[in-house]
């Protein structure tokens, strides 16, 4: 099939943004919120980490069993570890979880099912963040914050709809050669499957406690690292006043623009800092030390590549076990080109879906 664009041109985006913030703010914000990461916040950062991920993981069992994908714990956080690095170093922000999603769905024998596993787990994370940014600003809103977003809105709407016309372009770009009839086909069974694992997966009596909870636990990590990122940074605002502002950080970093999620955020958060008093580089700098510190607690990921390089997720016969077993060694040309076949076919599998899933 076709290799989309649009993984090149939300990069492009994203190295705009940054470029923006360089020219706007200088280079003084970037190189003093690296100077600040201390050990004790590395430290910090890698706690929290596993913290997310063994709740991110569990939440993942949960969406896939309850759909008929068999996934054991340890595995799933080996296997979520090592998505959440190559999210944060490889382009497109979404290649980790497609590795994950299509590695499951072969050693399961479902793939399409896997996809849509690994989907439905992270919009559960992104409904219960906007639920938390809803109801944190309807609690306490800041009106400062907003007075100083209005001036942007208009240029934000133009951003967004300008992303929204180049995934509508990427979409057809992708789909192009094939015949009207299988496309129509391929949606409506995608559709279809989609509801009833949607049904188990998510909304079901039995599941749906669980995912949120799960998926508030998951919120309130990233919060915390967000508040040890601002204190880093050296921010001394209480935290009622950053709660807000780092919910709707992770809200901007929702967006498919950033390179290991850097660029919205940065440009959010300048802005927002700067709306509230706190200063444009303070929040330019507070946002570069999160993003160091979220480096730092997917490194963890680093280490499962290393340790299963040269070793195959476990075969159907023992699906989910999170057990590798030996395969031919290849060369890191073939990993990076398994790699691009594996997006291609979740970005084959996901585009019906509703495109990036978290």
């Amino acid at each position: 099939m076709s290799r989309s664009p649009w993984p090149w041109l939300r990069t492009l985006c994203a190295v705009a943004i940054l470029a923006a913030l360089l020219w706007r703010l200088g280079t003084d914000a970037f190189v003093s919120g690296v100077r600040r990461v201390t050990v004790p916040a590395l430290l910090a950062a890698l706690g929290i980490g596993l913290f997310t991920t063994v709740l991110s993981a569990w939440r993942w069992c949960l969406v896939a069993n309850r759909i008929g994908l068999p996934l054991r714990l340890p595995g799933a956080i080996a296997d979520y570890y090592r998505s959440l690095f190559l999210n944060a170093t490889l382009p497109a922000g979404v290649l980790g979880d497609a590795h994950r999603a299509v590695a499951h769905g072969r050693s399961a024998g479902d793939v399409g099912r896997a996809v849509r596993a690994v989907v439905l787990e992270r919009t559960a994370g992104q409904i219960v963040l906007f639920a938390a940014g809803a109801v944190v600003l309807a609690a306490a809103p800041v009106p400062a914050l907003a007075r100083g977003l209005l001036p942007g809105a208009g240029a934000a709407v133009a951003v967004l709809a300008g992303t929204a016309a180049l995934a509508a372009l990427a979409a057809v770009l992708v789909r192009r050669s094939r015949p009207g009839g299988r496309i129509a086909r391929s949606l409506a069974a995608t559709l279809a499957a989609t509801l009833a694992d949607l049904r188990a997966g998510l909304l079901a009596r039995n599941t749906w406690p669980g995912v949120l909870g799960l998926s508030a636990a998951v919120l309130a990590g990233h919060v915390t690292l967000f508040l040890v990122a601002a204190r880093t940074a050296g921010t001394h605002a209480p935290a009622g006043t950053l709660v807000p502002l780092a919910l709707l950080a992770l809200l901007v970093m929702g967006l498919p623009v950033n390179v290991g999620g850097f660029g919205p955020r940065e440009a959010f958060t300048a802005v927002a800092f700067g709306a509230v008093g706190l200063g444009a580089g303070q929040g330019l700098a507070t946002s570069v030390v999160y993003g160091v510190l979220a480096f730092a607690a997917s490194l963890p990921g680093a280490a499962v590549l290393l340790l299963r390089r040269g070793t195959r997720p476990a075969a159907a016969g023992d699906p989910g076990s999170g057990r590798a077993v030996p395969a031919a060694a290849g060369s890191a040309a073939e990993h990076r080109e398994d790699l691009g076949e594996r997006r291609d076919e979740v970005v084959d599998h996901v585009l019906p879906l509703a495109g990036r899933g978290a």
